[in-house]
């Protein structure tokens, strides 16, 4: 049988999409995901202070770990698939270990990493080198190096900021008060930002961004539930979506890997998909997991997970609000076929055993 590769999405391919696997291994709120860039697996976090690790092609839990005295927080995959970066929950003070290099293989912290005195709401990992970025509630952004503890570079900011790496790893963005959007330059991010967007007309903090695989745009989701997509050379905005407000939960929203659609959970509890070339709604989806507030597309498949804050229950189960849907008429490894992402520089904007230990085995 003919698999699809991720390259080929149409309208028909997406809205055939439905829930290919429900896991039921726990009953809380899942507080973050993460697909690794390269290998099927798949990494979240809960409220119970678990890590867990799935293997998507087979639809299966590999590990879990519990992180009972800092808590898990935001998580993300290091270039390593069996080694990630966490943040803390607990004990935030100036003296904290607020994000902590974790191997799943051995359930060991490989390193940890001091500075924010408040809890970290954005974490990315750089997909070029061992570089990663954390935003927090204290205001600041923190720029780190896996290979060291000490914090590389901060920059002060107002409001709550959101970051992420563009996919070739040369610029990065960060979200401030009122709707601001900074590109940095990540090798000399400390002569400022390059360029300043703002979207016009809202003034909601900014809870997610993203770029697509090409690094031509940018996927911003807002505080107001607004879902918009800009040239990320210009600023220039290509088109925005609105969805239904969830007073409680904060949604997330996602690429697919060709970055022609957009992928986005509602304050209704449905999923909807919209296409970006159209600005059509392609499809839509009751979640059946209520508001999704974790959702990610994985890199390599025609699949994306979303998880919610609520718990669900199904023929008398309490499964875990965790989705993973795909097209049932395909089951192989739906790899990228199309053409590589083109390399930009900052000038062309606008204006499985684990690495070696550190120096610490506790969790």
């Amino acid at each position: 049988m003919r698999t699809t590769s991720v390259s080929e999405l149409n309208d028909g391919i997406i809205r055939s999409m439905s829930i290919g696997a429900l896991f039921s291994d726990f009953v809380g709120k899942i507080n973050a995901l993460d697909f690794h860039r390269t290998a099927d697996l798949l990494v979240t976090t809960g409220e119970d202070d678990s890590v867990r690790l799935y293997d998507i092609a087979n639809g299966k839990l590999l590990k879990t770990t519990h992180h009972k005295k800092h808590g898990a927080d935001r998580i993300c995959f290091t270039h390593h698939p069996s080694s990630v970066i966490c943040s803390s929950t607990r004990n935030l003070d100036s003296g904290a270990e607020s994000l902590r290099y974790l191997s799943m293989y051995d359930n060991r912290c490989l390193r940890y990493f001091k500075g924010h005195k408040e809890r970290v709401v954005s974490l990315c990992t750089s997909p070029v080198d061992d570089s990663f970025m954390s935003g927090s509630l204290d205001h600041t952004v923190r720029i780190w190096d896996l290979r060291v503890n000490a914090c590389q570079g901060i920059l002060r900011l107002r409001g709550r900021p959101t970051v992420a790496y563009d996919q070739q790893g040369l610029v990065f963005a960060v979200s401030m008060e009122g709707g601001a959007i900074k590109l940095f330059d990540s090798r000399s991010y400390d002569k400022g930002p390059f360029d300043t967007f703002l979207v016009g007309g809202d003034m909601a903090e900014i809870w997610d961004i993203k770029f697509s695989n090409d690094g031509k745009s940018m996927l911003l989701t807002t505080k107001s539930n607004n879902i918009y997509v800009l040239d990320a050379y210009n600023g220039e905005k290509r088109c925005g979506f609105s969805v239904d407000a969830s007073p409680n939960t904060t949604i997330e929203s996602t690429f697919t890997p060709d970055g022609q659609y957009v992928i986005s959970g509602s304050g209704d509890g449905t999923l909807n998909a919209w296409s970006i070339p159209s600005r059509s709604k392609v499809a839509n989806w009751d979640s059946q997991i209520g508001v999704a507030s974790c959702l990610k597309w994985a890199p390599r498949r025609v699949m994306f997970a979303a998880a919610s804050v609520g718990r669900l229950y199904t023929s008398g189960l309490r499964l875990s609000p965790l989705w993973l849907p795909c097209l049932l008429l395909h089951a192989g490894l739906y790899a990228f076929e199309g053409a590589p992402p083109t390399t930009h520089s900052p000038s062309d904007y606008r204006g499985l055993e684990p690495p070696a230990p550190a120096n610490r085995a506790d969790l």
